[in-house]
């Protein structure tokens, strides 16, 4: 008999907790959804508490375009062939003109329009926190092409990405950007991995972190509705806006530390939508604060 009671007695309030969190998520899934319904477009969102395990997704397998996101598993690639010894941090590499392609977003060809010898920390600092889009190229060229990051990025286990085209190839024909594709449950895993360092060594993931810590592009994407010195390591990418006024991609993917130490991943993809840009940057704001005021 006391053992019936007793039983009854746990769990009794593991139901009531149970049915708390459920309806909680339910409600967590009602304001994501209306959210992304601003968008009037293809929205995904996956986010993951980085500590436990928990998460939501919102169209998490579909496929998104990434436009600039694709640099992250790009610096992973490099990364790793540093730690393999094929490269090192501080060797220089010689940037010709003919590497800095106009008409495409380059603060290297803004500062060093006749070309420059430049440390690959810096070229990756450049492509990543500054999405640098001649640094991106050069940095495919080095490491073997976009088919060579594909099967890297395939071969920690991660399937759902598809790298396919250079930004100078992406930026020939609008349809292109396309094929540089990731579902946001597959970058969520990414993310997971880079901030446990499960695939890089020590100093290359914390060099990694720290680029990703510096990125200027996206102001009011993540970051938008943080708090003031709110620490995100994140990942921007965004498309043109073609003939039809269609925005192919305005994305932010990253690792947000929250103020008790603690930290959540989060992928938003914003696509194919006639949403002006702060609605568009707009919903990955409030769905970034959705998560850090619910961790409260």
């Amino acid at each position: 008999m006391m053992k019936r009671i007793l039983s009854g007695s746990v769990v009794l309030p593991f139901l009531l907790l149970t049915l708390q969190s459920i309806a909680q998520k339910n409600t967590v899934r009602k304001k994501i959804h209306d959210i992304a319904q601003t968008a009037h477009g293809h929205v995904g969102m996956a986010m993951m508490s980085l500590e436990d395990g928990d998460t939501i997704t919102l169209n998490g397998k579909d496929r998104f375009p990434m436009q600039s996101v694709f640099k992250l598993p790009l610096a992973l690639a490099v990364l790793d062939q540093v730690d393999k010894g094929k490269f090192s941090l501080g060797q220089v590499i010689h940037i010709y003109k003919e590497d800095l392609l106009p008409n495409m977003w380059s603060p290297i060809r803004e500062k060093f329009p006749e070309g420059t010898d430049m440390k690959l920390s810096d070229i990756l600092a450049y492509t990543v926190s500054q999405s640098d889009n001649s640094g991106c190229d050069l940095l495919f060229r080095l490491v073997g092409g976009t088919a060579y990051v594909e099967k890297y990025i395939h071969s920690l286990g991660i399937d759902s990405i598809a790298i396919r085209a250079t930004e100078e190839q992406a930026s020939k024909a609008w349809g292109v950007q396309y094929t540089n594709w990731s579902s946001p449950v597959a970058m969520l895993q990414l993310l997971k991995g880079v901030h446990t360092g499960k695939y890089l060594s020590k100093s290359s993931n914390d060099f990694l972190l720290k680029l990703m810590t510096a990125t200027t592009t996206g102001p009011k994407r993540m970051k938008g509705m943080l708090p003031e010195g709110a620490v995100v390591a994140h990942k921007t990418g965004t498309s043109d806006t073609n003939a039809d006024g269609i925005t192919a991609a305005t994305n932010d993917v990253g690792i947000v530390t929250l103020p008790n130490g603690k930290h959540y991943g989060i992928v938003v993809f914003v696509s194919d939508t006639k949403a002006d840009t702060a609605i568009r940057e707009g919903v990955i704001a409030q769905l970034t604060r959705l998560f850090w005021d619910g961790a409260k």
